[in-house]
């Protein structure tokens, strides 16, 4: 008796335990804007003194952020004249390139995405597909439009929104899709997939998903800026995803709440509950994600190109753009409230957050125009460090965190730079 006792205790305590083969998005800057709530924040403890280890060129452009993983890979989707355009480099050997391949060009405006098995998940016009960590293809699946830069919405599920609005789970592993597409467009022609690609990075009535979207893992909520056929302008739709459920996606509400339409990329709070968006009315919004209707909007005075940061506890540094101003606001669940502002700093980008903040700012003059890394502190916006980027033209496309502190940045004119803590 006491012998049967044990061994099915034994044996109930023995589960599944094939869960840890689920893709995750890896524990680095996985995506564009670092997570599926588009936070541009990590846990990461960032260095406020850096050291400029390497610098290279895809000998193409660029239009998104470079991706790192858990280990030690960065990918970037380059657009290039011939030859490879999709590379995956060491980031801790100098930027020794690990394997390319060439992609169809015109899906620039999307970043891969890595998860914890450095399993690379890219788009192009028409096609979704997955590489191991070779350039042979894990599997490859045919989609109605450009796949933005792609999401995890759950292990092991992948979250694929295109230009045309075409919005699809699939099984991360095996490349089939999970439950039944959603079309936030009617009238899709599969045969076009690159319709309207050209008035994607403007953010143009012909491309009517013109930036990646949100997810909340709280709320299950997804976010995502549409502009309809016919409309005067954006607004930002609403999906919820429940895995397992019938169906999966589901459409929730549409918004027209912010001003002049919605701008880049929604971003989510940790909680999911607050959707943070840049309006075309120079004014940053928050709208409760349950309903879409707005809490607050602070007036920015600058027209901000690219989506805020979101720390966990709230904090908001808005985007950045030409003529913008570095500017902090704080949540206070009533109101947006400006916490401090920097007349005298003018991020290109996207702010990265981890611990400290990191922006590409304009430096030199109209005469010998050039950019530069900035470190600032969260707490009253003040500079702690600069570093020049050599030889940097175009404009910047973004900030990365590795998970070991390490920093990467790049140029619209293909010139990626990899940063060591000092």
């Amino acid at each position: 008796m006491v012998l049967t006792s044990l061994v099915s205790g034994v044996l109930g305590g023995c589960g599944t335990t094939d869960s840890w083969v689920d893709a995750r998005a890896a524990t680095g800057w996985s995506a564009q804007y670092a997570d599926a709530a588009n936070s541009s924040s990590t846990p990461v403890d960032g260095a406020d003194t850096l050291r400029l280890e390497w610098a290279r060129s895809v000998k193409g452009t660029l239009a998104a952020q470079v991706a790192t993983g858990s280990g030690n890979y960065l990918a970037v989707n380059g657009q290039t004249a011939s030859g490879c355009s999709l590379m995956v480099w060491e980031i801790d050997n100098r930027a020794r390139q690990r394997w390319c391949t060439r992609l169809v060009q015109g899906g620039g405006v999307a970043s891969p995405l890595l998860d914890g098995f450095d399993n690379l998940y890219i788009g192009q016009p028409g096609l979704v597909q997955s590489f191991p960590t070779t350039q042979w293809v894990r599997w490859r699946r045919p989609v109605i439009g450009l796949p933005l830069t792609l999401r995890m919405v759950a292990p092991g599920r992948l979250l694929v929104v295109t230009h045309l609005g075409q919005v699809l789970v699939f099984d991360a592993h095996r490349g089939t899709v999970s439950g039944t597409s959603v079309d936030l467009v009617a009238g899709l022609d599969p045969r076009d997939s690159e319709r309207g690609l050209a008035d994607c990075r403007l953010a143009r009535p012909q491309c009517p998903v013109a930036a990646a979207p949100a997810f909340s893992e709280a709320t299950g909520i997804i976010v995502v800026p549409l502009w309809e056929p016919g409309a005067e302008k954006p607004v930002l739709a609403a999906l919820r995803y429940q895995q397992g459920q019938t169906p999966e996606l589901t459409r929730e509400w549409t918004s027209d709440a912010v001003g002049g339409g919605p701008l880049a990329s929604p971003v989510l709070s940790r909680d999911g509950s607050t959707v943070y968006v840049n309006g075309r009315d120079e004014r940053l919004w928050a709208l409760d994600s349950a309903d879409g209707t707005a809490k607050w909007s602070v007036p920015l005075d600058y027209l901000a190109q690219t989506p805020p940061s979101v720390t966990p506890d709230g904090l908001i540094v808005a985007g950045g753009g030409p003529g913008s101003r570095l500017t902090a606001i704080r949540d206070t669940a009533e109101e947006g409230e400006v916490v401090w502002t920097r007349d005298d700093v003018s991020p290109l980008t996207t702010s990265s957050l981890a611990g400290v903040g990191y922006a590409v700012v304009r430096d030199g003059d109209d005469e010998a125009p050039g950019q530069a890394l900035t470190v600032f502190s969260l707490g009253d916006g003040s500079t702690v460090n600069t570093y020049p980027l050599p030889n940097a033209r175009g404009w910047p496309v973004g900030v990365s965190v590795a998970h070991d502190g390490r920093v990467v940045t790049a140029t619209s004119d293909g010139q990626v730079y990899g940063f060591v803590p000092g």
